[in-house]
């Protein structure tokens, strides 16, 4: 596990609902980032009782080769987008949904210049088949800092849309692109105040003939749908379409369920994830088994 340190350099609400801090320093020179346009990697934060770093140590005989040093409250950590990053200067822009609660959300609206937090290594999930003609970006706030790189990367003589649903009319950000973009806002539905307008947009849309691409990111459970509708209704090859799950409304509730669930529903759930098979048929099974348990 590599870990870098990167400090707040710059700070600015880009719209009431989104605040985006851009980090630098020497840390971050040696980050590489996968270039692919939804990037993400995990943010670790100060323990808030002591603002001190307590972080995860290589251990190769740990179930996930790393672990916390026992006996001490581990820094809280949560995956988050790199909405840019600049090779040439080493720096890195992170957006963050502003809501009530939350350690992230909270650090970053009270973030101050060289405040700092520890970096995990990226990956990123965005991969268009060669020679799609045409893409669909679909998500909620939460999904909108990726949807932006996403579309600012497209090139040019791409045509695509951007399904975007936002707490308020306020919330709208101005997205440039060399491509063809027409975005589609919701306003006042989703994002955890009310039910979400996501799926009917996506199954409104009359997608275009030909190989293309469809990305959706946002509310766990929420996708469910909207994934069932591109695989099981239009029945999309699997190379077409990416559906992520950024976050889960009332997840201590959920949370709370899933640790209830009698034990072979979970050994069920966790043999299907380390098969082998294919990853969407595994999704499937693990969707219909969750909604089978209430969840």
């Amino acid at each position: 596990m590599s870990l870098v340190f990167g400090e707040v350099l710059f700070k600015e609400y880009v719209t009431p609902g989104m605040v985006r801090i851009v980090f630098g320093e020497e840390g971050l020179t040696t980050f590489r980032s996968t270039g692919v346009g939804d990037e993400y990697l995990r943010l670790h934060f100060p323990v808030p009782a002591t603002g001190k770093f307590v972080l995860p140590e290589e251990d190769p005989h740990a179930p996930r080769g790393w672990r916390y040093p026992e006996g001490e409250e581990a820094s809280p950590c949560q995956p988050y987008t790199v909405r840019r990053f600049d090779s040439e200067t080493s720096r890195m822009t992170v957006d963050f949904v502003v809501h009530d609660g939350g350690i992230a959300s909270d650090w970053a609206q009270n973030a101050a210049i060289g405040d700092a937090l520890a970096i995990g290594e990226s990956r990123g999930l965005y991969e268009p088949p060669v020679g799609a003609s045409w893409q669909v970006f679909v998500a909620d706030a939460t999904g909108l800092p990726a949807l932006g790189r996403l579309i600012e990367e497209l090139p040019a003589g791409m045509s695509a849309k951007a399904i975007v649903e936002v707490v308020d009319e306020s919330h709208k950000q101005q997205i440039e692109s060399a491509a063809d973009v027409e975005f589609i806002w919701l306003v006042g539905s989703g994002n955890g105040i009310a039910p979400s307008k996501l799926p009917d947009a996506v199954r409104a849309l009359n997608l275009p003939t030909g190989p293309g691409y469809v990305w959706v990111a946002g509310e766990s459970t929420m996708l469910r749908d909207i994934r069932k509708y591109l695989r099981h209704e239009l029945k999309l090859p699997a190379e077409q379409y990416k559906v992520i799950g950024y976050w889960t409304y009332k997840a201590e509730v959920w949370n709370a369920k899933y640790e209830a669930l009698d034990e072979r529903i979970r050994a069920q759930l966790d043999a299907a994830w380390q098969s082998d098979r294919d990853e969407e048929e595994i999704r499937d099974e693990v969707e219909k088994t969750l909604e089978s348990a209430g969840l």
